[in-house]
């Protein structure tokens, strides 16, 4: 005889549910953990930098230009990224990165000469092109919903939290007397470690189910005229506002480093201080990508650019002290819209878009970010220092009319 246990549904949907839970925040862990080392290992780019232009002699635009090998084959093989992690899995493809990355500056730590140096940025891109399509893409899978913005939220803040203490400890071993060679060779062995935890812990989500096409048989259920053109229109809004706020960004905060050391700062103490733009930017994208989710982002964007523009020519002219005020205030403003625009994809974009989606939009971001430090660095060598940071501060106003216009696709639509 065969007894019915009536709780037997119960306890089945509380361990389906805890499992969920358990899931979210692995992928949660994951994504936001890979984020942290991998924006944390691009920003230390902008303390050694000019250490790299004394010890080699370079201009402004050849300085700009070891960024963009960086950054740019980072931003050129995010698609190629998330095909490969398509094919062979996501975790395998995101912990090689991660590795690669690590590898990066342990080679650049070793190297003796410019062309090593070129070398080991080159490989550190390859590595780097992984982390934003994969680690967002599993961080929005596992939220479904409006729950994704808040949780990309917490997966851009903990970009913010990388960029912070990665510069920071290069700062702090250069302060202490190391060269620059020992300082990354060390913080590239953290990513060989790292990797070994991504592989580990990354939790295995089943690919996303296509659309089910319609029956032969039955007859064809008629879309609405232009259902789809609001949001395609309005995905492409989003990513001209984002790839000129990357552009504004990316050609400050190249300069912004010996703009410092021209008011008197120290190269240990400018990477204190470019850490404070990193302080300012977590809470700022922490902070924008609530008000976001709750209020929409035409206010905050408009807000934030302003506040950028301003707060760059405010630099211009204040001395090294006002400057330590400033730079926290900055970051904050600096960093605002790409938590609302990286925010705001998942509601652009269906379901079985989302890894293709994540992918156009970072390669966009971060290909305009990859080409505003060489183009902004010729412009440095022949217009000086001040009137270069001056376009930076222009271009940021430049996303305020995309602003109008994306307006009337966010109408009627909580975003």
């Amino acid at each position: 005889m065969t007894v019915s246990n009536p709780d037997a549904p119960a306890v089945e949907t509380a361990a389906t549910a805890a499992a969920t839970k358990a899931q979210e925040r692995r992928a949660l862990g994951v994504g936001s953990g890979a984020h942290a080392l991998h924006d944390g290992y691009v920003d230390i780019l902008y303390i050694m930098l000019p250490l790299w232009q004394a010890e080699f002699g370079l201009s402004y635009a050849a300085v700009g230009a070891l960024r963009t090998v960086y950054s740019g084959t980072m931003a050129t093989l995010q698609i190629p990224a998330t095909w490969l992690a398509d094919r062979i899995g996501a975790a395998i493809v995101l912990a090689i990165g991660t590795a690669l990355v690590g590898t990066c500056y342990m080679i650049a730590g070793a190297s003796t000469g410019f062309v090593v140096l070129v070398a080991a940025l080159f490989l550190g891109g390859l590595g780097a092109s992984t982390q934003h399509p994969i680690a967002s893409a599993l961080v929005a899978r596992a939220f479904e919903g409006k729950r994704a913005i808040t949780a990309l939220g917490t997966y851009n803040f903990a970009g913010d939290l990388g960029k912070m203490a990665l510069p920071a400890i290069a700062a702090l071993l250069l302060w202490i007397g190391f060269s620059w060679r020992p300082a990354v060779g060390l913080l590239g062995v953290v990513g060989l470690f790292a990797a070994v935890a991504i592989f580990l812990l990354m939790p295995r989500f089943a690919a996303e189910a296509p659309a089910e096409p319609a029956k032969p048989d039955a007859p064809a259920t008629p879309e609405p005229p232009g259902s789809h053109a609001p949001l395609q229109s309005g995905f492409r809004l989003l990513l001209a506002i984002a790839m000129l706020d990357s552009i504004s960004r990316a050609a400050f905060m190249v300069f912004v480093p010996f703009l410092l050391i021209g008011k008197g700062a120290s190269v240990a103490t400018a990477g204190f201080m470019v850490t404070l733009i990193f302080v300012g930017g977590a809470a700022g994208k922490l902070v924008c990508a609530w008000i976001g989710a709750r209020f929409g982002i035409i206010a905050a964007i408009v807000i934030t650019e302003i506040f950028t523009a301003v707060g760059i020519l405010g630099l211009l002219y204040l001395p090294l002290t006002g400057a330590l005020i400033l730079l926290p205030i900055l970051g904050a403003v600096l960093n605002g819209t790409s938590s609302l625009t990286y925010g705001s994809v998942p509601h652009f974009i269906t379901p079985a878009q989302r890894n293709r989606a994540f992918g156009i939009f970072y390669t966009g971001t971060l290909g305009a970010a990859a080409l505003a430090p060489t183009l902004s660095g010729l412009v440095g060598d022949m217009v000086g220092l001040s009137n270069a940071m001056m376009l930076a501060a222009l271009i940021a106003l430049f996303t305020l009319p995309l602003t109008a216009l994306i307006a009337r696709h966010l109408r009627g639509r909580e975003v």
